[in-house]
């Protein structure tokens, strides 16, 4: 999907991506969602570590805030979440923890309990409360909580960029839809390298 596609779903998108006032939302790479032997593995988790690595530091080189999710949930608070997957991300899990690649002192952790980062956290006032007016907003899973992530701040006057070579998720399909879904009205596909030059302009 990266190559004239994104050409295509640009067509309708002249914004770009203005650093003095954006900042980078990274959500739930975890190893629950990074390791091999996890029953939630995404296959192409792994392979956007080293490209998300590469964004964030630009961002933190240039003194922008990252912010970084974490999903994790107890019983009696998952609501739907534990009924629809009947598994929940326990704090006390090992897999529960943000890779160690994208590991930095610098970064702003937000826990979440549903799969948008705004639900019931303080993220949109942090974010207003520096002046962030501009989120590129990456990680896993694409069309669950980077999607509804996408839509919630969209709602709340968030400008939003989505790297379509810093998302994935189980499967081209869910990808695809979620990726032309959010073209259409929520967000302005990028890819990193876009984002990067911005860096530079």
């Amino acid at each position: 999907m990266q190559g004239n596609c994104v050409k295509e779903l640009r067509r309708r998108h002249p914004q770009k991506f203005d650093p003095a006032t954006g900042a980078l939302l990274i959500l739930d790479m975890q190893e629950y969602f990074l390791h091999p032997d996890s029953h939630a593995f995404i296959s192409d988790g792994p392979r956007i570590l080293p490209r998300l690595k590469k964004l964030q530091d630009r961002f933190l080189e240039a003194g922008r805030p990252v912010v970084h999710t974490r999903h994790l949930n107890r019983p009696g608070q998952a609501g739907m979440m534990g009924e629809w997957w009947h598994g929940l991300i326990r704090e006390s899990d090992p897999l529960s923890a943000v890779s160690p690649t994208l590991a930095d002192p610098r970064i702003v952790l937000f826990n979440k309990s549903r799969y948008d980062a705004f639900y019931r956290t303080r993220l949109e006032s942090w974010l207003k409360k520096r002046g962030i007016r501009r989120l590129v907003v990456a990680g896993v899973a694409t069309h669950l909580c980077v999607e509804s992530t996408i839509r919630s701040a969209f709602v709340r006057d968030f400008e939003c960029f989505l790297p379509i070579d810093g998302t994935a998720t189980w499967n081209d399909a869910f990808f695809r839809g979620s990726v032309r879904n959010l073209s259409h009205g929520f967000a302005v596909p990028v890819r990193i390298a876009e984002i990067l030059r911005a860096f530079s302009a």
